[in-house]
């Protein structure tokens, strides 16, 4: 059974013409900054219409429990609808726009549908970034929407069950090697749940190969993992993923990858590798919509296409239309930009609606300012690392925070007690209960490269072995 998030009391009903006449403010995007504001909207005397081209939310955070088959999709998601039914003066609608109109105050949808609005909030996140390799987006996923998370957990699971019919012990040895590109939050996250899973949950599952034998590669291009936080919890971060069974390479960059061939730069060296499973965790863009603000209102955007925002998180010149979450770049506070968590988008979302609310009311409004209150990332069953301003903590103490901190938030978010009971029963005992396969069945092909290789090793050991035993003589053919 799944509940409506406890929030404000229903506004009283309105008559049609007195809710048209109402302040509309329009929210385009409903993941942390979109969804809090339009909560934080439900006793404001303002209609409020949340545009998504999904009609769920998404817990962005525990994607990775979803590609490693530690919960299922749905364990992660709201729906849109419930999550706000309570507030009447919300209105939802599924759609993607494509584009605004900040001067005539509307925004375009895919199907050519405008909605107008008197104030617009923009939140719509971000993707993946290949760094100028989009042609690598096919071949190494990353884990942005719950597509992503399936599919990398069809190639993960796809992968072992490919390796459980393989005879050639070069090709089982690349179907059972995972490459994880970027040591970020996300990237160490997903190795140490590759670990736990490759190392303990599915240890016994299989009858002709040894899924211990399993080799889980974590690549960083910067000098540690989670270079965003302090050296010393990076330090200790890298040791608890070696002591999972997870390598560690920092300093190295990946320059190609070509079918199951990966080829990495390190130390001015480039060496190739064979690994069927490349999974893509070093860096984001913002969405497209950062490009059409831009170029309608002349704001400046930064390299990955975040819109530079005033203190109030308005653009330049446009002080009804807003931009917030993984889209928003804010470096008002500390000379640098805020980093696109789930906690700063949280923060934005409620400020932006306060703000507006601070507007109607005409009053002056305060600059928007994030209150850090530290992060953490996960590393496997006891092992985690958390700073939290003020103090630095790592291993069971910081595991355990973790846990509390996303139970509490996906409790609010959905209530769903049931199935957070079953997933903290799960996550205790290693049981990986949505360990399924959908969608396409078949397996990486071996790359052009890889075929030559094996080609050349075959002939060499053919070789190898006339010249050992000798060319049969006529005499000696029976």
């Amino acid at each position: 059974m799944t509940a409506a998030l406890s929030g404000p009391a229903p506004v009283a009903l309105k008559t049609t013409a007195q809710q048209n006449s109402l302040h509309h403010v329009v929210i385009v995007g409903g993941g942390f900054a979109g969804l809090y504001a339009a909560k934080s909207l439900g006793k404001a005397p303002v209609r409020v219409t949340l545009i998504d081209k999904r009609n769920f939310h998404l817990f962005q955070p525990l994607l990775y429990q979803v590609a490693t088959g530690g919960l299922s999709a749905g364990d992660i998601s709201s729906p849109l609808r419930a999550v706000l039914s309570r507030q009447k003066n919300v209105k939802v609608l599924m759609g993607e726009v494509v584009d605004i109109d900040p001067d005539a105050r509307k925004v375009t949808l895919k199907r050519n549908e405008t909605v107008p609005y008197d104030s617009l909030i923009l939140a719509t996140g971000s993707s993946h970034h290949y760094f100028g390799n989009d042609h690598w987006s096919d071949i190494a996923p990353g884990m942005k929407t719950i597509e992503d998370a399936l599919e990398v957990r069809r190639r993960i699971f796809l992968a072992f069950e490919a390796a459980e019919k393989e005879s050639d012990p070069e090709r089982r040895k690349a179907l059972l090697t995972f490459l994880v590109v970027g040591a970020g939050p996300t990237g160490v996250e997903l190795a140490g749940a590759l670990a736990e899973l490759a190392y303990e949950t599915i240890k016994d599952d299989f009858s002709n190969i040894d899924p211990q034998e399993t080799k889980i590669i974590l690549l960083e291009g910067m000098d540690r993992v989670l270079p965003p936080y302090p050296a010393d919890l990076s330090v200790a971060a890298q040791a608890s993923l070696e002591k999972l069974g997870v390598e560690v390479r920092i300093k190295s960059l990946v320059t190609n990858i070509d079918g199951d061939t990966v080829s990495i730069k390190h130390d001015g060296t480039v060496t190739d590798m064979q690994a069927c499973t490349v999974l893509w965790a070093a860096g984001i863009k913002a969405s497209p919509l950062g490009k059409a603000v831009a170029e309608k209102t002349g704001a400046e955007t930064d390299r990955i296409g975040r819109v530079m925002v005033e203190p109030d998180m308005s653009v330049a010149n446009y002080p009804s239309l807003y931009i917030a979450g993984d889209l928003a770049h804010f470096a008002h506070q500390e000379g640098k930009p805020l980093p696109g968590t789930a906690a700063v988008a949280m923060e934005m979302g409620s400020y932006l609606a306060k703000a507006i609310k601070t507007k109607l009311a005409k009053k002056p409004v305060n600059p928007f300012h994030y209150k850090d209150k530290g992060s953490m990332a996960v590393i496997g069953r006891n092992e985690a690392v958390a700073d939290l301003n003020f103090m630095k903590l790592s291993g069971f103490p910081a595991w355990f925070i973790w846990i509390f901190v996303h139970i509490y938030f996906l409790i609010e978010f959905d209530n769903k007690l049931l199935v957070l009971l079953q997933w903290a029963f799960n996550y205790f005992t290693y049981l990986r209960g949505a360990r399924l396969i959908t969608g396409d069945d078949s397996i990486p092909a071996l790359s052009e490269t890889v075929m030559a290789e094996m080609e050349t090793e075959i002939v060499a050991v053919d070789a190898k072995k006339k010249e050992t035993i000798g060319e049969p003589r006529p005499m000696d053919a029976r």
